[in-house]
């Protein structure tokens, strides 16, 4: 079958280990692209930091930022929000009041901008090296405004404590909570996921499932790469998403994105 929509996560995937896309990589999306092909991006990312890998691939179109919480078009005109799964501040007050005890670092986002407390140099490194620029406030609640995602950064050791901790005690209610990396919890609404997000994509463009292929390397990839027709893991997975993915392709260091493009459409 002739794919019609390749969904590709950033980090871990399309980008190698060193935030870099390579120039092969780029050149097989571009080739797969002008042969119809719909490409979007679903990441963990906002539309901020998505963008500047959709310009340097040579393209526009749709992206889906923060985890499937926000999917955002975007061409010469600039950014348009197409879909929200947003929530109130009101819901993480409990977490929130965790991480300010804990001393653990957290970012709550609304489509477009995301909002710190505090932040230090190891802060400010990871955030340069995902090309956020986030806006220091005095207390994130006074805001008052919609969020879609709010995130915690840490060691793997400490949110693997504050997994336990918060499943243990459904702190976060209704909302659904996700490990979207080593060093990252994502705390979204229930509804927000990439899979269902790249479903109600789909369905606006009149592309089915069978016609779409997801490559993706984390748990935050699993609705998406079991709502497409072809769901691949990069090798560089944990062993239980390569196990849920339909096929395995090379790492993200090794052209992964590359190779499966090349093997299963072109």
């Amino acid at each position: 079958m002739k794919f019609k929509l390749i969904a590709l996560d950033v980090d871990g995937t399309l980008l190698n280990d060193q935030y870099v896309l390579t120039e092969r990589t780029k050149q097989t999306i571009q080739e797969v692209h002008d042969t119809g092909c719909h490409i979007v991006l679903c990441t963990g990312r906002a539309p901020a930091s998505t963008l500047p890998i959709l310009q340097e691939l040579g393209l526009e179109g749709t992206m889906i930022t923060h985890n499937g919480a926000a999917t955002v078009h975007a061409d010469e005109r600039g950014q348009t929000l197409v879909n929200e799964f947003a929530f109130p501040l009101s819901e993480i007050r409990p977490m929130l009041d965790y991480a300010r005890r804990e001393g653990i670092h957290f970012d709550v986002c609304t489509p477009f901008n995301m909002y710190i407390e505090r932040i230090g140099e190891y802060e400010k490194q990871m955030y340069k090296k995902f090309l956020i620029n986030p806006k220091l406030v005095t207390d994130v609640t006074e805001l008052e405004l919609p969020i879609v995602k709010f995130t915690l950064f840490a060691q793997p050791e400490v949110l693997d404590r504050v997994q336990l901790e918060w499943e243990d005690q459904k702190l976060y209610g209704d909302l659904r909570m996700i490990r979207s990396g080593d060093l990252f919890i994502d705390v979204m609404s229930a509804k927000a996921n990439k899979g269902n997000a790249l479903k109600a994509l789909a369905a606006s463009l009149e592309i089915d499932a069978n016609e779409i292929m997801a490559i993706g390397n984390y748990y935050n990839d699993l609705e998406m790469m079991a709502f497409a027709g072809l769901g691949i893991a990069v090798a560089n997975s944990p062993e239980d998403v390569k196990e849920a993915a339909d096929a395995i392709t090379a790492s993200n260091n090794e052209d992964g994105v590359h190779e499966a493009i090349v093997k299963y459409c072109l």
